[in-house]
């Protein structure tokens, strides 16, 4: 049994690097030996053979072990002869093969995950990893490097190392430079270049989703969690309220319960023994949707449910008789593969037909496959087109990769490079590396700051919009560690800036408060002025009283009293929650107008009228507030007379 990593703490630094150089030394020892046991005979006994694995595995435990202590070991050393040994006890073990468990333990330390984060150890062990060729290494530098996280600040050097991992093979930095080559971000624009990176990544998880691997993909914006947080998340009342409903027999709750633990959606975890145990319930109760379901996961198969292809052609039958488009979509696809029944192009289209009218996205995009490849009809790329974007409407994921795949060959559809690259990266977001956003949302609620901020940008990094725009909202809520004061508001508009150019009004209005006020640059109304007005042009309330408030006072903008006050309204057209705001602004607009029509006229006193002039200005809301309540006062003595 291997001794807790706790427990390595309290003992010397070099007894741990002897054993562990023992421990290296003895795994090269062992690897000599094997390969002279290689050479001597080729077909090697048996049971040798497994005593060999059985060494080895002990082995790679040993130094996967070793790894578990090294980074606390790199923290802890004052000495610069220790920190080198232990480094160049690292190097030798990762190129021993132990590099996974070196790429998890950095990965664990940068993120906070299983253990307290600590950027000093992570950026140690990666850059070790670098120089060793890993791409996850080369990655994680180049992420480090674009914040100035842990290292310097470095756009020139983040891009390199982005691109050596990219030629490796790691499909992040591919994503990040589809990203940076698409918006421009420290490269020139190259649409072409864009496309090349994010067909890779698209090509990879389309593969996933055609093996019916679910792509985890939960996002919630920071700045408005309180209205869209039931959306994004089930309560964990309501999720108890859902399962009482379930067991008294309510089978619409049955089912959405059941398709949720199916994916593993809205904070639940993804568990098919409880989707098909929910699934059981509602098809038994004569639900058509509950038996699609379990013709489906009896198709697929799982660790819950054994794949069978006549019990999902009996379920499925069972669903299409009672005309659901699953169950229908369920039998064109048996009959489209032969499983369960012969192969049968004519009655799979017949099926896909009657599912796809019937709206199942599932089925018009298969209606789309067997167009696009000529099987059991004429080939024709413009109905194929048709269906996969009919489809794609529908949320059918698969339906864009062939999609962009058209655009991108200039089959059946006119070339669009633009095109096929916001459909690569649609799918490429649908990637496993999304599951940060919900552990960036668990380690926000738990107060892990920082933990959650590097989560976020680092999909930040990689283009998700919500993520740049959380990771910005953190960087403002002055509770960072481990940045400095004077990075954080730079940082922050470098990354509402990201988001504005995704189109995000609210990132447009951050910006254009920043120049407005001077936060990380300088104080620029002109440019304040122009970012709010692209976030009026989306009909932003808010932008639009921002707006109108720079034309009532000429701040960036030639003064204009008539369309400040046209802005005014349109705001409270648009947003009923800025009335009130907006009918404060009008009066003291209105206030401000009178006095300064009663200023053009040359009564005696006109001095006194200047005084008040001013005192309204500066103190207008001040004397509002005086004669609200004024008012307010003299009605509630009307009502009591």
């Amino acid at each position: 049994m291997k001794a807790p990593l706790v427990a390595l703490l309290w003992v010397p630094v070099w007894v741990i690097v002897a054993k562990a150089e023992e421990s290296l030394g003895n795994q090269r020892r062992a690897n000599i030996s094997n390969e002279e046991t290689l050479n001597k005979s080729n077909r090697p006994n048996m049971q040798d053979s497994t005593q060999g694995e059985e060494e080895t595995r002990k082995k790679e435990e040993k130094i996967h072990h070793f790894y578990q202590a090294g980074p606390e070991m790199l923290k802890h050393s004052k000495n610069i002869e220790e920190k080198l040994v232990i480094r160049l006890l690292l190097v030798k073990a990762a190129k021993m093969g132990a590099q996974k468990a070196m790429e998890k333990v950095a990965s664990d330390l940068l993120f906070g995950y299983n253990r307290p984060q600590d950027i000093k150890a992570a950026v140690s062990l990666y850059k070790i990893l670098a120089e060793e060729g890993s791409h996850k290494g080369q990655t994680a530098l180049g992420f480090l490097s674009s914040y100035g996280i842990g290292v310097e600040y470095n756009q020139a050097k983040a891009l390199l190392y982005y691109t050596f991992a990219s030629t490796g093979g790691n499909l992040i930095s591919q994503m990040i430079l589809g990203n940076r080559y698409w918006l421009g971000i420290n490269v020139p624009r190259n649409c072409e270049a864009a496309l090349i990176n994010y067909r890779k990544v698209a090509d990879f998880i389309a593969n996933k989703l055609e093996k019916r691997e679910e792509m985890p993909v939960e996002k919630v914006r920071l700045m408005e969690r309180s209205e869209n947080l039931s959306s994004e998340f089930l309560d964990w009342n309501i999720h108890q309220y859902y399962k009482f409903l379930a067991e008294r027999g309510d089978t619409l709750i049955q089912l959405y319960l059941g398709q949720l633990h199916l994916m593993g959606r809205k904070g639940l975890e993804k568990d098919h023994t409880k989707a098909f145990y929910y699934f059981l319930k509602a098809a038994n109760a004569g639900n058509a949707d509950g038996m699609a379901f379990l013709g489906k996961m009896y198709l697929e198969g799982s660790a819950a449910v054994t794949q069978s292809n006549i019990t999902a052609l009996k379920y499925f039958i069972m669903a299409a008789d009672k005309g659901n488009s699953i169950g229908l979509w369920g039998l064109g696809l048996l009959y489209f593969h032969g499983r369960g029944v012969p192969l049968n192009y004519t009655e799979a289209f017949k099926y896909f037909q009657k599912a796809a009218k019937k709206g199942s996205a599932n089925a018009q995009f298969q209606l789309g496959v067997m167009y696009h490849t000529g099987s059991g009809v004429k080939r024709d790329f413009k109905r194929a087109f048709q269906y996969f974007y009919l489809a794609s409407q529908n949320g059918q994921a698969l339906a864009l990769y062939y999609l962009a795949q058209m655009y991108a060959t200039g089959t059946g559809v006119l070339r669009s490079c633009q095109n096929a690259v916001e459909l690569y990266r649609t799918i490429g977001e649908l990637g496993r590396w999304s599951e940060k956003f919900l552990t960036a949302y668990s380690a926000y609620q738990a107060g892990n700051i920082d933990s959650s901020l590097i989560q976020y940008a680092f999909l930040a990094e990689m283009g998700y919009e919500v993520a740049q725009s959380n990771s910005a909202h953190i960087m403002e809520s002055g509770k960072v560690k481990l940045l400095q004061k004077d990075q954080i508001y730079p940082l922050a508009l470098l990354l509402w800036n990201r988001a504005a150019s995704q189109g995000n009004a609210f990132a447009r209005i951050k910006i254009g408060d920043y120049y407005f006020y001077g936060f990380g640059t300088k104080i620029d109304y002109v440019t304040a002025a122009v970012h709010y007005n692209l976030a009026a042009n989306q009909q932003n309330a808010q932008a639009m009283f921002n707006l109108a408030y720079m034309y009532e006072h000429g701040l960036g903008i030639p003064k204009d009293i008539y369309l400040a006050r046209r802005l005014y309204d349109l705001a409270a057209e648009t947003n009923p929650d800025a009335c009130i705001p907006v009918f404060l602004a009008s009066i003291r607009l209105e206030a401000m107008h009178v006095l300064t029509d009663l200023q053009l006229l040359n009564f005696t006193g006109n001095w006194k009228l200047l005084a008040l002039n001013s005192m309204l200005r500066h103190h207008w809301d001040l004397f509002l507030m005086i004669l609200i309540v004024v008012l307010l006062t003299l009605l509630i003595n009307n009502r009591q007379n």
